[in-house]
């Protein structure tokens, strides 16, 4: 639907809108009905709780769709020169494809708590709005957590050191992005305090403004 246009066939490296929020095909003009809704975004350094609490409310928040986005992580997409683009672009094609259902998509992964990162790219016009939660807690709580995970999820020294750096910069600059960042921090919250406080959170902005494109 966003990769190529249904009417004549060609190729839509770039998604585009009309006015009334419709999308437009640069080749032929056909328009199309899109349902633009809120995109949820969590993120934040590993060892914040991100992956227990999406584990946590997968198929227990009917609001939105959970999805936890190392599901598509490939080497390929490790490109922090470009901001991992590929990766993100991917990510938010796939999320307005599954808001078509309807429901909007809470997306769990580290990169997703950085705007610079997602607001410019050409899929963010999908979404009737980004919103963005940052998972922190204190280095020392990090660290043990990162530390304690079992062997198959075993993290260096060096990755760790930068998950502290990640940390430090989203509680710096959470308020100063745009949009800016919520910020929850987990330090001293059980997993199921994070996963309740996390719902919450998603479902005060699961909620759409707009009506449906058509």
């Amino acid at each position: 639907m966003f990769d190529h246009c249904t009417a004549c066939g060609a190729r839509q490296d770039e998604p585009e809108l009309d006015g009334s929020g419709r999308l437009v095909c640069a080749s032929c003009g056909d328009r199309r009905a899109l349902r633009r809704l809120p995109l949820l975004l969590v993120g934040g350094p590993a060892g914040a709780g991100k992956s227990t609490a999406a584990a946590a409310l997968l198929g227990v928040l009917t609001e939105v769709v959970v999805i936890e986005s190392d599901l598509l992580w490939r080497r390929e997409f490790n490109t922090p020169e470009d901001g991992y683009n590929s990766y993100l672009r991917l990510w938010l094609r796939l999320a307005a494809h599954i808001s078509q259902s309807g429901r909007p998509v809470a997306l769990f992964g580290a990169g997703f708590a950085v705007p610079h990162g997602v607001e410019p790219l050409p899929e963010r016009r999908l979404f009737e709005a980004v919103h963005y939660l940052g998972l922190v807690c204190d280095d020392e709580t990090l660290v043990a957590r990162l530390r304690a995970r079992p062997a198959w999820r075993h993290t260096p020294g060096e990755l760790i050191d930068e998950h502290v750096k990640f940390n430090h910069w989203l509680k710096e600059q959470a308020g100063a992005t745009d949009p800016p960042v919520t910020l929850l921090d987990t330090t001293a919250a059980t997993a199921g305090e994070t996963a309740s406080l996390v719902a919450a959170w998603l479902r005060e902005r699961a909620v759409r403004r707009g009506a449906d494109s058509c």
